[in-house]
C-alpha cells in the first residue's frame, strides 16, 4: 500500500518494513546482534530499583537482547471472556485490524499488537480478562470484528456509567489518514481519522466523533488513556494539550473555532505514535520475524519492566530506543528504509491531554 505524503486526505498506512540488516563474513550472510539491542534499559532492571534513579539510566544506553516468541497454535481462540455481572473499576477496548478483506491495505503486526496490549493490562496492571473487549478479524463472534458500528458500541461501553475512580484504556493498531477540516476546529486545517475494515462502506471514524464518544462523557475523577499506533494520529483525541519529548514542553492545540473539546469534569490523556504529517510502521526490527507496530512493542517492553514510570522518562526512553535503531545500521541497510525514510526510523512519539501537567512529576497508571 502506497503512503500518502501529501496533504488532502490520501491513505497514510502503517509502512511495512524488515529490519534485519546483514553483516558478510567469509562471504556469507548473519543477522548483526546489534538488531536486537536497542532499549535502553538493563536487562536485570526491576520496577522497585528504578523509580528514583530513572533518568539518569535513559542517558546510559544500556541495551536489552530482546528475543522474539513464535506462536505455534494453528486455531485462535477468542480473547473475549464471558462478561461478568461484577462491575470494574478498569476496563479496556482493544482494537486491532488486519484489513484482510483488503489486500492492498493489509498490514501484519497489528493483532500481535492488541495480544501484547491485552497480556500487559492483565498480567502488570490488573485488568480483569472480561473487562477487556478486544475487536480482531479473528473474533468468530461477530460483535467483535472491527467494524465501525462495533468500534463505536464498544467505546459506549468503555464510558458508560462511568464513576470516580475509574481507569479506561482504549487502544487501536491499524490505518489511520488526514481529511480535510471544514470545521475550523483544526490548528493544521485536517481532521485525524481510524479507518475500520469497513470503512469503505461505513466511513472513518474522526477525531471528532472519538472526541465526542470517549473524552466529553469522562466525569470527574475517572482517567481514560488512549493509545493508538496508526499514522497521522497525534491528535487524534482532539485534546487541548500537546507534548514531545523532543521539545519539552507543552504546546496549546486548541481548536481555532473556540468549540469545546474537553471532559465532563475527568481526564483524558493520549499516547500517539506519530505526528499528525507522519507515518507509523510496522517493523520485524524487535522480534525474529514477527510484525509488531513500532510504539506498541516499544511501549510494552519499557511498561514490563516500569509499570508506572514518570510520562516524562516514558517519552525518553520511547525516544531514545527509536534513537538506538537508528544508530544501530539495522535501518540504514534496508534498501526500503532508505528510500522511505531517509534511513531512519521517523516517527515522533505525541503525547497529548485535556490539561498540563508536570511530565517528571507524574507517574503512568493505566
Amino acid at each position: 500500500m502506497e503512503m500518502g505524503r501529501n496533504k488532502g486526505g490520501s491513505c497514510g498506512s502503517r509502512q511495512r518494513f524488515s529490519g534485519k540488516a546483514k553483516s558478510r563474513s567469509k562471504g556469507t550472510d548473519a543477522e548483526s546482534p546489534s538488531c536486537r539491542n536497542y532499549f535502553p534499559l538493563p536487562a536485570n532492571e526491576q520496577p522497585s530499583q528504578c523509580q528514583g534513579g530513572l533518568r539518569s539510566r535513559v542517558r546510559t544506553f544500556c541495551r536489552e537482547k530482546i528475543r522474539g516468541k513464535t506462536n505455534q497454535s494453528t486455531v485462535t481462540p477468542s480473547l473475549n471472556l464471558p462478561p461478568s455481572a461484577v462491575r470494574s473499576n478498569k476496563r479496556a477496548v482493544l482494537c486491532g485490524i488486519t484489513y484482510n478483506n483488503l489486500k492492498q491495505y493489509r498490514l501484519k503486526g497489528t493483532t500481535n499488537d492488541v495480544k501484547n496490549m491485552r497480556e500487559l493490562l492483565i498480567t502488570k496492571f490488573g485488568y480483569p480478562g472480561d473487562f477487556v473487549r478486544v475487536l480482531t478479524e479473528e473474533e468468530t463472534n461477530r460483535q467483535f470484528i472491527p467494524t465501525r458500528k462495533n468500534i463505536e458500541d464498544s467505546l459506549l461501553w468503555l464510558v458508560q456509567d462511568c464513576q470516580p475512580g475509574d481507569s479506561l484504556v482504549f487502544f487501536y493498531s491499524g490505518h489511520g489518514l488526514r481529511v480535510p477540516d471544514f470545521n475550523n476546529d483544526e490548528v493544521d486545517g485536517f481532521d485525524e481519522t481510524i479507518c475500520p475494515i469497513d470503512f469503505k462502506e461505513a466511513g472513518m471514524i474522526v477525531d471528532n466523533d472519538l472526541n465526542n464518544l470517549i473524552v466529553r462523557p469522562l466525569t470527574s475523577g475517572v482517567t481514560l488513556h488512549a493509545i493508538v499506533d496508526a499514522c497521522h494520529s497525534g491528535t487524534i483525541l482532539d485534546l487541548h494539550k500537546v507534548y514531545t519529548s523532543i521539545k519539552r514542553k507543552w504546546e496549546d492545540n486548541s481548536p481555532p473555532s473556540g468549540v469545546y473539546k474537553g471532559t465532563n469534569g475527568g481526564l483524558a490523556i493520549s499516547i500517539s505514535a506519530c505526528l499528525d504529517n507522519e507515518a507509523a510502521v510496522d517493523t520485524s526490527v524487535f522480534t525474529a520475524g514477527k510484525m509488531n507496530g513500532a510504539l506498541t512493542y516499544i511501549l510494552v517492553e519499557i511498561l514490563k519492566k516500569l509499570p508506572s514510570p514518570t510520562y516524562g522518562d516514558l517519552f525518553d526512553l520511547i525516544h531514545e530506543t527509536i534513537e538506538n535503531v537508528n544508530q544501530s545500521g539495522c535501518l540504514a541497510n534496508t534498501r526500503i528504509l532508505r528510500r522511505l525514510f531517509d534511513s531512519s526510523f521517523s516517527q515522533t512519539t505525541l503525547l497529548s491531554s485535556t490539561a498540563e501537567f508536570d511530565v517528571y512529576r507524574k507517574h503512568l497508571f493505566l
